[in-house]
């Protein structure tokens, strides 16, 4: 899909409040059962030490295998979102 610079910029600016979600079908209890996160392809990721407190990691461990992925995942969407409020 092909989209001008211009038009992007429309879209960006457009309040949150004037879009139309009409057409976007409810996500109900149903469809988080069977989501799974997908983490982006291709980036790379750099090893480090963090302390955390010990019942943060203790939930992301029972979540289950990839709680260290899930940790980046909520890091990247803070990232996001406070770039965004920025901006």
């Amino acid at each position: 899909m092909n989209i001008s610079k211009e038009r992007l910029a429309q879209i960006e600016a457009l309040p949150e409040d004037q879009i139309d979600f009409s057409d976007i079908p409810e996500m109900d209890a149903a469809f988080f059962e069977t989501a799974r996160l997908v983490m982006p392809a291709g980036t790379t990721k750099q090893a480090i030490s963090i302390r955390v407190d010990d019942d943060v990691l203790q939930w992301f461990k029972a979540q289950g295998k990839g709680h260290l992925s899930r940790m980046n995942a909520v890091l990247r969407a803070y990232m996001l979102s406070s770039a965004k409020e920025r901006t």
